[in-house]
């Protein structure tokens, strides 16, 4: 997969995952918002009004620090899919 191929790809499954109703599983949500951050280059810090939340959602990041931002981007949309193909 190209470049261009993987940002549209990873840009479908944004889209598709802001698409659909939850509730999702926070063990889910926590993976989708690290992987989305290290793929977006969005290093801002956490900003919930819990601070449980921001230790919940550092730890997410802690964990992909690792990866490129490709590999973050192509997690992301197996994410989605696997999700979506056994949510339905």
């Amino acid at each position: 997969m190209t470049s261009e191929e993987l940002d549209i790809a990873f840009k479908d499954a944004v889209e598709r995952i802001n698409n659909l109703s939850g509730p999702f599983p926070a063990d889910f949500l926590l993976r989708l918002y690290a992987y989305y951050k290290k793929a977006t280059n969005d290093y801002n810090r956490p900003s919930s009004a819990k601070p449980i939340i921001n230790a919940f959602k550092t730890n997410a990041l802690f964990q992909v620090k690792d990866i490129s931002r490709d590999e973050a981007k192509r997690i992301y949309i197996d994410l989605v899919d696997n999700y979506c193909l056994y949510r339905k």
